[in-house]
């Protein structure tokens, strides 16, 4: 089976202490459903029509595990509470084998 990949791009925090809620108990909610954090924070560089925006990236060990996690009921308290608070895009991208 292989692995996926939570792939978010922020285009815009709207509401800092949103954001700051949200942080708090989305990693938690993540890392209990399989998710490994890899990558957080600003590009380091960007190209063709590439954005300078905040990019997490997250390991799981199948799509399935990946859906499952950003529809637990943890993950979806976090969420709520981050509520319009950024403007983002979440992708689930499998691994090539």
């Amino acid at each position: 089976m292989a692995k996926a990949y939570w792939v978010a791009t922020y285009r815009a925090i709207k509401n800092p202490d949103a954001m700051a809620a949200y942080a708090k108990l989305s990693r938690p909610a993540i890392e209990a459903a399989g998710g490994r954090v890899l990558a957080r924070g600003m590009p380091a560089a960007a190209f063709e029509h590439g954005q300078m925006e905040r990019v997490v990236l997250i390991e799981f060990d199948s799509v399935a595990s990946a859906r499952a996690a950003y529809e637990s009921p943890a993950y979806k308290a976090a969420h709520d509470l981050l509520g319009d608070g950024a403007d983002r895009d979440i992708r689930i991208v499998e691994a090539v084998d």
